[in-house]
């Protein structure tokens, strides 16, 4: 998800189009926070994993 918004937000900045630099930087935020949720050990959107 980090991914796709960084992609979204360069094809926002260079094409100009302000819906696409929208979406990417709601989407890196959203990323990054359920990274940092799932690297603290947090079941994220149910998942547990037992290892």
């Amino acid at each position: 998800m980090i991914v796709l918004g960084v992609i979204l937000l360069v094809i926002g900045f260079l094409t100009g189009i302000a819906i696409l630099w929208t979406i990417g930087i709601i989407l890196a935020v959203i990323g990054a926070i359920l990274w940092v949720l799932g690297a603290m050990g947090h079941a994220v959107a149910g998942r547990k994993h037992y290892w």
